[in-house]
């Protein structure tokens, strides 16, 4: 949200000592800020510990007194108490890079993780920053936060699920849609298009219909993100090859943040699960916000790029033809003036 930015832009100029940032109608919004009125550390619990509640995830933001590089050092605090719902642990933690780097990552010295009070009090904080520097073993909250890290590495999108399972949202398979996929594995079907049931929490089948590179664009919703598995059948260098093909269709913002971050989050344990359980060899992987992208040209480029492309662009201007060529040659002077005259 706009409001969010500017605040974030004055916040770095020093003018709050804490923000606190929520998700309201799958928007982020400012929840509260506080000004500095005493040093960080005298202002610390009396200023942050109010602002959480003991049933709702929030992210905090909190200015110390130390400066680097960029401007003031913050701490990033994510609050995600035990006892509130999954559904908005899964969210908060879906957009938690996401706040990260609309805030600045520069800024952020340290990142504390907590699902009780104390694990965010200046003690816990201060317990962290220790763990941090010296080889001891970490709290529970403390090895949440570095398997949240570790996800983030390949995703960019870190969600806490019912299992405490962070590379993503492992929702299952619906048993259509496992079907479906031994399938098309089988070449039964050349196409399986799957969705996200929401409320069941559920990989569902959404298409099988036989699938031809010409119907593609139209196999892709205007209105809603899908996983579809295709199998591309064409000829390379005199070959007959039969590719399989990923593609993770999201049309941009006209879906909600929710479904957004849910569909990305389930996309690696998606994959994973059919290249390693059903021993599948995706040959591309796609992201595409329209299908009107998926055109003959496109598809072939995408599975067979060409190697040599960027060389032949630097190799046009060696040997420039033509008159250009010719004045080259008359800058020796001499026997080019003679020949002109």
């Amino acid at each position: 949200a706009g409001e969010v930015k500017d605040i974030f832009a004055s916040a770095r100029n020093g003018e709050y000592r804490v923000l606190k940032i929520v998700i309201k109608d799958e928007q982020l919004v400012l929840g509260d800020t506080k000004r500095a009125s005493r040093s960080w550390e005298e202002d610390y619990n009396s200023l942050v510990l109010p602002l959480l509640e003991n049933d709702l995830p929030c992210y905090i933001l909190y200015r110390l007194d130390s400066t680097n590089s960029f401007g003031y050092e913050w701490v990033f605090i994510a609050w995600s108490p035990d006892n509130s719902p999954v559904r908005h642990k899964m969210l908060y933690a879906a957009t938690r890079a996401t706040v990260k780097k609309e805030f600045g990552g520069g800024y952020i010295k340290e990142e504390v993780f907590g699902t009780v009070k104390d694990d965010v009090s200046l003690n816990g904080y201060k317990k962290h920053v220790t763990a941090q520097s010296a080889p001891l073993p970490l709290t529970a909250a403390e090895e949440e936060l570095r398997q949240i890290k570790l996800s983030e590495v390949q995703t960019d999108i870190s969600v806490d699920t019912k299992q405490q399972t962070l590379q993503g949202v492992a929702f299952p398979l619906h048993g259509d849609a496992m079907e479906a996929l031994q399938k098309f594995r089988d070449k039964t079907f050349n196409y399986v298009q799957l969705k996200i049931d929401f409320d069941k929490e559920l990989i569902m089948l959404s298409n099988t219909d036989q699938t031809e590179l010409r119907d593609l664009p139209k196999r892709i919703p205007k209105d809603a993100a899908r996983y579809h598995f295709f199998l591309y059948k064409h000829s390379h260098e005199g070959d007959h090859l039969e590719s399989i093909v990923f593609i993770y269709s999201m049309p941009g913002y006209s879906c909600s943040i929710k479904e957004r971050m849910l569909y990305s989050s389930c996309k690696s344990p998606l994959i994973e699960m059919v290249e390693s359980k059903l021993k599948m060899e995706i040959e591309k992987k796609l992201e595409i916000d329209n299908g009107d992208e998926l055109t003959a040209d496109f598809l072939y480029e995408e599975v067979h790029p060409k190697q040599h492309a960027h060389k032949q662009a630097f190799a046009k201007p060696k040997g420039p033809a033509g008159r250009r060529g010719d004045r080259r040659i008359t800058r020796q002077r001499g026997d080019g003036e003679d020949a002109d005259d």
